[in-house]
């Protein structure tokens, strides 16, 4: 019993009974204290200060052990008149590292008779009492709780116990804390290693070309990604307008923050606005919840449009407004949302032509059109198809998990078919010739099995010319160079694919060969 038969007639309670009240209490509000904030240093401190008011525990001092140094750093202190963070002990150093050392409590009933107090932290008083418990997880000794106890509120073994208790608790609270630490470091060693991935998978690296065009496109990449101007890609399909996209945002400020795309010509009207602008709850029928849309979730980074001349008139209206303000209303609401959001758009539809046609609004037309990019077709760029050939099969190799090796002999029809689907149609045909190829070796042979067409139209005429075998080795280089232009319609850079060569080097062979070029 906690009452004494006297204060059970008066209906009070004894002496032993308060203190079993304050000690429950104390412990209580500490088990608050240390569940209600992730912020550990502040939590110790918040469990300092109630130890102070609750059962008179002055200058509570707790110490936890650093895993590198293998010391015992002071990691919270009450009433600390100056900075603590450097003050450390070593394991058997003074009454903490001993405390420490020994994993088991100390009582001093007065401190000034101990010798081994160093008073490092300059607040203990050298005639009150001194307690230290061990803060144990796992049972590991990591860290030291001590206080000093002031008269009137409970005998020293009684603020032992108390201590103990709630160095219990603090072990917990630290055991979690790490824990949380922890798999806070490998989310954030997670993420910075797929941010890497995703910079390397979307840098300039995977860009190939050595062409001028080409050229100027990497220059104009790197000039623009710097800034938050709105940029439209232009160029035909197949053409790399969304890994120029993902060049610009990987490259810019906005890197960390979200990439989001959408294919503008792949939704109607109505679902493109709900798509973009989001809707609020019950605005049509199906909409039971509130729902961001692309603009929201692209706050802080970037928005990718693909195929923005495929939107309607009416349509243009609205975008037009984010574009010009960053402002728009989700729809069936009715309050203004403002992002920050850099727009990159594309398109492979004549914009001039459409705004003259008026499918296209002037107004939208230059808002997209600040920073033009034009993506070359790959006819126009030869020289850089094999270049494109080695990268895409290296690729393909490691998506098949083997190795592919490239002969010699598949560049020459690579390089003098017209590519109307440009790279994308490239890397389609590669894909089918690792296909077809169990040896995993890609040569002519393997190319002409994949579908390959290499005749080429008159486009005077529109009738096919008779292929001439230019590899015939009765031909002479006049009579091949004569013969590629013919089957080329007497276009150079067509011809130059036929044989292999840049157009620069079949320029420099009509002009030495003597060969009056023929005007269709």
């Amino acid at each position: 019993m906690c009452v004494t038969d006297k204060s059970a007639a008066a209906g009070k309670l004894g002496p032993d009974c308060k203190i079993l009240e304050t000690t429950l209490e104390s412990l209580y509000l500490v088990s608050q204290v240390l569940s209600r904030s992730l912020d550990f240093r502040e939590t110790l401190q918040e469990v300092l200060r109630t130890l102070n008011d609750t059962n008179g525990l002055r200058h509570g001092m707790i110490a936890l052990l650093d895993e590198a140094s293998g010391n015992l750093l002071v990691t919270a202190l009450h009433e600390n008149p100056a900075p603590f963070n450097q003050i450390h002990y070593k394991p058997g150093e003074g009454i903490v590292g001993a405390i420490m050392e020994g994993g088991e409590p100390v009582v001093i009933e007065r401190l000034s008779d101990e010798d081994r107090f160093l008073d490092r932290l300059g607040v203990y008083h050298p005639e009150l009492p001194f307690i230290g418990v061990p803060i144990s997880i796992a049972g590991q000794t990591t860290g030291v709780l001590a206080a000093q106890p002031q008269g009137g509120f409970s005998p020293l073994a009684r603020q032992q116990q108390f201590l103990e208790m709630v160095a219990n608790l603090i072990g917990q609270s630290v055991r979690l804390a790490r824990k949380v630490e922890d798999e806070q470091l490998a989310l954030k060693s997670e993420r910075d290693s797929l941010r890497r991935k995703v910079r390397g998978e979307h840098g300039f690296s995977n860009m190939v070309g050595h062409t001028r065009s080409m050229r100027l496109v990497f220059d104009q990449i790197r000039q623009v990604a710097k800034w938050n101007t709105t940029v439209l890609v232009r160029g035909e399909s197949g053409t790399g307008k969304e890994l120029i996209a993902n060049a610009i945002h990987y490259n810019s400020p906005r890197a960390n923050g979200p990439f989001i795309k959408l294919n503008c010509a792949a939704l109607p009207d109505t679902l493109l606005e709900s798509e973009l602008f989001g809707h609020e709850k019950g605005a049509f029928t199906g909409a039971i919840s509130q729902r961001k849309g692309r603009f929201e979730q692209a706050h802080g980074g970037t928005i990718f449009l693909d195929e923005i001349g495929e939107i309607t008139p009416a349509f243009q209206t609205k975008l037009l407004r984010v574009l010009q303000e960053g402002e728009f209303e989700r729809v069936g609401g009715n309050r203004t949302n403002v992002v920050d959001v850099r727009v990159v758009a594309a398109t492979n539809k004549n914009l001039e032509s459409e705004v003259q046609a008026g499918h296209f609004r002037e107004d939208l037309y230059y808002r997209l059109n600040v920073m033009p990019i034009n993506t070359p077709p790959l006819r126009e760029r030869v020289e850089d198809i094999p270049d494109l050939v080695r990268f895409l099969i290296s690729k393909i190799a490691k998506s098949q998990g083997r190795e592919l090796v490239l002969e010699d002999s598949a560049l020459g029809p690579l390089m003098r078919y017209d590519w109307p689907g440009n790279v994308r149609e490239l890397e389609n045909c590669l894909e089918r010739a690792a296909v077809m190829s169990d040896e995993g070796r890609i040569d002519g042979r393997v190319i002409s099995l994949t579908g390959l067409q290499s005749s080429f139209q008159n486009p005077a005429s529109g009738a096919s010319v008779p292929r001439v075998d230019i590899d015939d080795p009765d031909l002479d280089e006049r009579e091949r160079v004569i013969a590629a232009l013919e089957q080329a319609g007497w276009v150079q850079a067509k011809a130059a694919r036929i044989l292999g060569m840049t157009p620069r080097q079949i320029g420099y062979r009509i002009q030495t060969l003597n060969i009056k070029v023929r005007q269709i």
